[in-house]
């Protein structure tokens, strides 16, 4: 869909339609009062005969308004004034995308950019808008037959801004918001795609295609037989029962200088995980396909990345892997020699993300970086922690932690801080190695956090633990596309501070 701003009056729109709001209880916004004047009292005649309330989400479509240019006017409920909060505001765009695709309105000019959001500019709600209305119209139909298409798409979207002045805000948020739509949808593809599609190698060849449509990227892969060479025993005995190799894909993004310190992240790409000999129980089990969400909104990250053209240097590592049971697979009992030389008693094969990450954790601290930030469908526990509405973080760094939880206000894309306190580094006690891969039933989260800390003591750390917001479940389940907002916004606001240079 095409995007674009513009400041005018909504009765000079000759457009397919114009979008107004109205809140509850009947009364038009600023916006809709100046229609309301124009049409002679049109809009507030229909809603005191009680045609729309004004309650958020409610949507009442009018064809021939007197004295309008517009071929359709869309009065849209906001709810209650005072009460417009941010989510709200991308649930009724969200609804608005909707009932557009519907009416066979092939363009129009929506004037709800103008809404007050508490604490929320011009540049924001455009851009939410954009990746709302983007969000809204994404389908995954590559492996239907017969695909549903609407019959009148919605083309093209105008937002107006209250003044010119405003132009530049609202065309810079298009740009980012359509950015962070197409690392989104990058990632969604890659997540929602079946295992016996999505494997390890197919993980590094879509980031392969990333890198040959822009000049800014460069590819490279390591094998298991360099893996092997390189000492990384956890990461190898995770893939051992699977047919499909493991490959550890990485995408260098090169926007600043050669000795600027790149910024890194770690995607855990389990393509498919089974739980290996400790299997997990066969409900849902269709859903461990997204046990990759971390190496998708990496790989979709870098998409955003590469379009805005931020001037900074940052490498993706995505660590792909499946985790299967076989003769071959690694066992609970055994004890792995890591790439860090630390050694590591296995007490559940289904706690194997760390293992693929903490010799992906070694292995980057070749790139010198300034920051590492590791995103993983890492532990149940996250999930009951933090149900579906917020990323698990975790930190050795507390700046980092608070860069991050800053870009997830500013983006939307909500993340919450964890402790990693010592004390929670005793249940990895082992008897037999330096520590075990499981701590006990209780902070499971942070325990698996403490795990990967003790790999990344080289560099300023970070980790996201996404296995509650990755994807839904359901009749509606997919991936969702998180934490690509965060990430980009974060990788803005360093590219904004200077940071990189």
């Amino acid at each position: 869909m095409e995007f674009s701003v513009k400041s005018g009056s909504p009765e000079k729109q000759r457009t397919a339609c114009i979008v107004v709001g109205v809140f509850e209880p009947r009364r038009l916004s600023g916006v809709a009062e100046q229609l309301d004047q124009v049409s002679e009292g049109y809009l507030s005649g229909l809603l005191r005969r009680g045609d729309l309330e004004g309650k958020a989400g409610q949507m009442l479509l009018l064809h021939h308004v007197p004295n309008i240019l517009s071929e359709r006017v869309l009065l849209v409920g906001c709810g209650k004034e005072r009460e417009l909060d941010e989510r709200q505001y991308k649930q009724i765009i969200e609804k608005t995308i909707h009932t557009l695709n519907e009416t066979g309105s092939m363009e129009a000019v929506c004037f709800l950019s103008e809404l007050h959001v508490k604490g929320r500019d011009t540049y924001w709600k455009v851009r939410q808008a954009v990746e709302a209305a983007q969000a809204g119209l994404y389908t995954f139909n590559q492996l239907k037959t017969r695909k549903e298409e609407p019959r009148r798409p919605l083309r093209k979207l105008v937002f107006n801004v209250p003044t010119r002045r405003e132009l530049p805000l609202g065309e810079r948020a298009i740009q980012h918001g359509l950015a962070v739509s197409k690392g989104m949808n990058v990632c969604r593809d890659v997540a929602n795609m079946p295992p016996n599609i999505c494997t390890p190698r197919y993980l590094a060849e879509q980031a392969e295609a990333l890198a040959e449509r822009y000049d800014n990227l460069s590819f490279s892969a390591v094998d298991e037989q360099q893996m092997a060479e390189l000492g990384m025993n956890a990461y190898l005995a995770v893939g051992r029962g699977s047919e499909h190799e493991s490959v550890l894909t990485l995408l260098h993004y090169k926007g600043a200088a050669d000795d600027s310190a790149p910024i890194v992240l770690v995607g855990k790409g389990l393509t498919f995980d089974a739980g290996g000999i400790s299997i997990k129980p066969s409900a849902n089990m269709d859903e461990m396909k997204y046990d990759m969400g971390g190496a998708a909104s990496v790989l979709g990250t870098m998409q955003a990345l590469a379009e805005l053209q931020l001037p900074v240097n940052v490498i993706a590592a995505i660590a792909g892997c499946e985790n299967m049971p076989d003769g071959k697979a690694y066992r609970p009992g055994d004890v792995l020699t890591t790439m860090s030389g630390q050694t590591v008693e296995v007490l559940n094969t289904d706690a194997e993300g760390r293992l693929v990450l903490c010799d992906t954790l070694t292995y980057v601290e070749r790139f010198e970086p300034d920051t590492v930030i590791d995103v993983a469908t890492l532990t149940g526990a996250c999930v009951i922690a933090l149900g579906a509405h917020a990323s698990g973080l975790m930190s050795s760094h507390n700046p980092l932690a608070h860069e991050l939880l800053n870009a997830s206000e500013q983006s939307g894309d909500r993340a919450w801080r964890l402790p990693l306190w010592d004390e929670y580094q005793e249940s990895l006690e082992s008897p037999f190695a330096d520590m075990a891969n499981l701590g006990g039933r209780e902070a499971g989260t942070i325990t698996a956090a403490c795990f990967l800390s003790r790999f990344s003591k080289k560099y300023n750390w970070a980790h996201l633990d996404i296995a509650g917001t990755a994807w839904r479940s359901g009749a509606k389940k997919g991936a969702t596309g998180r934490p690509v907002p965060l990430l980009t916004q974060f990788l803005l606001n360093r590219a904004d501070s200077g940071q990189s240079d």
